[in-house]
Parts: structure tokens; sequence; C-alpha cells
């Protein structure tokens, strides 16, 4: 069996694909674009993306990016190196998601890009030992918490879509402090709230290029982009479609 840890570093060449197995990508220096099935978010220092087996996923990195890689290698290697865990483990890497690594983990990350990872015994216990510390974690973060109030954050980005949102704006209809929803949002949904809002304001526009004949600046407009040029540039990072294309196939 290959080694669960790689070093990977990551240009401004697109890279497409998916494979059979879970895997997650932490950044050690640079911005990587990362795309997983839709949903858009970047690996920086101390963020890790979660790409569920068998998931689409892009990436690229203009300035350049270092990323350490884990390859989850099965069901029974969680099982045997996790332990209580493993379940936990299996949740986890089906969700896409990014997650905010805390000062430990970020050191251990940083530990094992400068150790010897070929080595299979480093790697298979740093990658259990990594991955033990991200699950202990997420069991005990917000565990009595209640969920946050994603309908009625949907409705509102959706009745504002045409207007400046800021972090302050989601947060106070979950009754959160901005840093706290901040956090909150990212890991229920994988995403900061602003990639969030970004995301729903691309869809929205997908859907009426597609059911109505609104000109594309007005479209672009109706989602809160004032430059047509902006707004078909960021449609085609969210879509891999221009506005042209999506209306050719309606």
């Amino acid at each position: 069996m290959h080694s669960p840890l790689s070093l990977r570093h990551y240009s401004h060449d697109l890279l497409s694909h998916s494979h059979d197995h879970a895997q997650l990508v932490f950044g050690l220096n640079g911005l990587l674009e990362f795309e997983v099935a839709g949903v858009s978010s970047q690996v920086i220092r101390h963020r890790v993306a979660v790409v569920p087996a068998a998931t689409g996923h892009a990436c690229g990195s203009p300035e350049g990016s270092d990323c350490l890689v884990m390859d989850i290698p099965s069901e029974q290697w969680l099982k045997e190196r996790l332990g209580v865990h493993a379940d936990a483990g299996l949740r986890m890497a089906d969700k896409i998601q990014a997650l905010t690594l805390n000062s430990a983990q970020g050191q251990l990350v940083n530990w094992l890009a400068t150790s010897p990872i070929n080595d299979p015994v480093i790697a298979e216990q740093g990658a259990a030992l990594l991955l033990a510390s991200l699950l202990s974690e997420q069991s005990s973060l917000h565990a009595n918490e209640p969920r946050l109030p994603l309908q009625a954050i949907d409705r509102f980005i959706h009745e504002h879509a045409a207007y400046p949102l800021q972090v302050s704006d989601l947060a106070r209809l979950a009754g959160l402090s901005n840093a706290r929803f901040h956090s909150r949002f990212l890991v229920e949904t994988g995403c900061t709230p602003m990639e969030y809002v970004r995301n729903q304001r691309l869809e929205i526009a997908r859907q009426l290029l597609q059911s109505s004949h609104l000109a594309v600046g007005e479209v672009a407009a109706r989602v809160g982009y004032s430059s047509q040029s902006a707004f078909t540039a960021a449609l085609s990072r969210h879509s891999g479609c221009t506005p042209r294309s999506i209306r050719a196939r309606r």
C-alpha cells in the first residue's frame, strides 16, 4: 500500500479529476483555489479541504501552493487505526467541507511536512494521529448547540442577492457574533459565509439565464455584480460555463 501522506506543489495549471478514495488537502503555504462538485473554497495555511471518494474536483494556484495531501486508504484502515473515531471518520470523509486547524493541529501538519513521510510507520501513524485530532475536536465542537438556520439564511441571500452582504448580516439571523458565526458556518457547510453567498448568487444567476430572457447585464445586476465581465468570469470559475453557453443549452 502506498503512503497515505504526500507533499504536492500546485501551480497555475488547472487540475481536474476524481479518485476512488477520500482525500484531505492541508495548506502549507500559498493559496490553492479548490472546487469540489461545484463548491468553491480556498486552501491556505491552517485550512484543509475534504474531498469525498469518487467526487469530481478541480484546483489551481496562480502564484503556486504547497500542500500536505492525505489519501485515506480504506474503511478497514480507518477502523484499524482510529478505533472509536472510525465512524466519525467515515462521516467526515463523505462530506464536502473545509476545516480550520487549531494551533496544535497546524504544528502537527508542519511537523509531518518536514518528516520522512515515505517511511510507512511515520506516514500511517502520523496520518492516524492527525485524523484522530480532527475528529475528536469535531465531535466536541458545538455538541450542545442548535444548528444554524440555513433555510432562513438562504431566503435572506435570495431576497438580497442584488445588494452588498456582510458576514454580520447573516450572523444577525443566527443571533451570533461575527467570529462565532464564521466558525460555526465553516464547520456546518464546509465553506466560509462569503464563499457561500457567492456560490448562492451564481446559482441564482445560472437559473435566471436558463429560465428567462433577461440580458446578461441585468442578470449580473440582480445577483450583485456591477460589471458584466466580472460576473462572466465568476460564473465561468463557478460552473465552467459562460452565460452564452448556459443559454445555448436552455
